[in-house]
């Protein structure tokens, strides 16, 4: 048995029983388990271990993977079922939670009809991860209390990441600043995710203080997006954030909103106009034609047919986390692509690109389209699957949009409509969605979302139990309320 084996059955057990024995014995390390939670989730793959590790795989998992956060959140899960605060609920269905379950069974099963089967199972292992990962976060928030500590840490995240970016910029000449993700698309994706949720935040009824640290946070996000050089990402980041300020900010014009408007915008300003060269310069490296047109380069049309050629074949994908193995050994070849084969899953391929080939890499990376890999890997049903998951957070979360209230208690899921429309557009260019700094972002908002939207649905009923009451009395509030009449004489 390995060093790591040994590891895993003896000191990962008995913190995970530590931790949750600490978070249910005082509610304060309950709130220092989430905060540390939010904060690491982007440095999540610096902070882990990796089991029967592949690093040589070029999938979207490579191990099976298990970090500190995982502790952190088993032991928020464990606590809050156990030892739920006074007045609260012990136990919850939190919206969406069927069909992620169902989605997951759906791959469970794409995986157990696939070969080869183990990159599956590393991917069915983060998907299960996420899971517990939205249920500790949607039982813990049930408050503006936890709702603070999570902008709080969140807006803390993104100016580090805002500052870290622009020091790896100008302190130690990084062209494309990759923050703590270790890759400049995965930052930009992360900005786009995070950014609007600081908006509706600095237009909630919150504290000075937590409003000041986000309206930081939201000017380092837009510098970083920027140094991130990401074409994709700084559209979209500016049609986000536009949006989440529409959406969310009073229209009445005040003195101070139109100098708070001004600065922004002379930064604004300044920063694209420090860096419009480069920008301008990456515009015009590629048009649409030559990235989705050209059958001879990896452009992003090439996934696509790649796609298409693997669902003529398989309707229900080639297996999950099974892309880079199946397109490398066969549909790359088959196109044209001479990639370097994998030699099963335990020997490590070779990295030498052989000389005249037309590939940069010597393994074929995953799709740069969550849509395409997801109809490579779980086939036509599995986006089906995906799209309706989606669509179901979209409207959880539009559902908050009216009425318009500065609560941050239904605020703030607006903010995460239009954070989740930000990874949702450069899905279409991406597979970040699946990457562990991002993925763990993304489940943390969710289960931020699912806790709003349950305390929503308790008020609704809450006020319909009320009425129900008064009309089982026969006594409506204005009958109540009117003056009893008097007979003159």
């Amino acid at each position: 048995m390995g060093l790591k084996a040994i590891f895993g059955l003896t000191v990962i057990p008995a913190a995970i029983i530590g931790g949750s024995l600490m978070a249910c014995m005082s509610r304060r390390v309950r709130d220092l388990f989430f905060v540390l939670l939010v904060f690491l989730s982007p440095m999540i793959e610096r902070v882990d271990l990796n089991f029967v590790s592949r690093e040589w795989y070029r999938g979207t998992s490579r191990g099976f993977e298990f970090s500190i956060l995982d502790i952190l959140s088993i032991s928020l899960l464990v606590s809050a079922v156990l030892f739920p605060r006074r007045g609260e609920a012990r136990w919850y269905w939190p919206a969406s939670l069927g069909l992620m379950i169902f989605f997951f069974l759906y791959a469970c099963g794409n995986v157990a009809t696939s070969e080869p089967k183990l990159f599956g199972l590393f991917e069915l292992f983060k998907m299960l991860r996420g899971i517990i990962l939205v249920l500790a976060v949607a039982f813990y928030v049930r408050s503006e209390r936890e709702l603070r500590l999570l902008i709080f840490a969140l807006a803390a995240l993104v100016c580090f990441e805002g500052l870290l970016a622009l020091k790896q910029r100008y302190l130690e000449g990084i062209n494309r600043v990759p923050g703590t993700i270790d890759d400049s698309n995965s930052l930009s994706v992360f900005c786009c995710m995070t950014a609007p949720v600081l908006v509706a935040a600095v237009s909630s009824r919150l504290p000075s203080f937590l409003k000041l640290l986000c309206g930081a946070g939201i000017g380092l996000a837009c510098v970083a997006e920027i140094l991130t050089i990401s074409r994709a990402g700084v559209v979209i980041l500016a049609a986000m954030l536009a949006g989440a300020a529409l959406a969310t900010a009073s229209f009445r014009v005040t003195p101070r909103k139109l100098a708070i408007c001004g600065v922004v915008a002379l930064a604004a300003t300044g920063v694209i106009a420090k860096s419009w060269k480069t920008l301008g310069e990456r515009f015009q490296q590629s048009t649409l034609e030559q990235e989705y047109g050209n059958h001879h380069n990896l452009g992003r049309g090439y996934y696509l047919r790649v796609a298409a050629a693997i669902e003529e074949d398989h309707w229900f994908g080639i297996g999950l986390n099974n892309w880079s193995y199946r397109v490398s050994n066969e549909y790359g070849p088959k196109l044209g692509y001479r990639f370097v084969p994998y030699r099963g899953t335990d020997k490590e391929p070779s990295t030498i690109i052989p000389s005249g080939s037309n590939v940069d890499e010597a393994q074929a990376a995953p799709a740069h389209c969550l849509a395409a890999l997801t109809v490579g890997e779980l086939g036509i049903p599995g986006l089906f699957l995906l799209a309706v998951l989606w669509l179901r957070w979209f409207f959880m979360a539009a559902s908050f949009f009216w009425p318009r209230t500065p609560d941050p208690m239904r605020r703030l899921a607006v903010g995460i409509f239009f954070g989740f429309g930000g990874i949702f557009l450069q899905s279409l260019t991406e597979w970040v969605f699946r990457q562990s700094p991002i993925y763990y972002v993304f489940h943390i908002l969710l289960g931020t979302l699912a806790s709003l939207y349950y305390c929503k649905r308790q008020e609704q009923r809450a006020l319909a139990d009320e009425s129900d009451e008064s009309d089982e009395s026969g006594e409506s509030i204005e009958d109540l309320e009117a003056p009893t009449p008097v007979e003159v004489t």
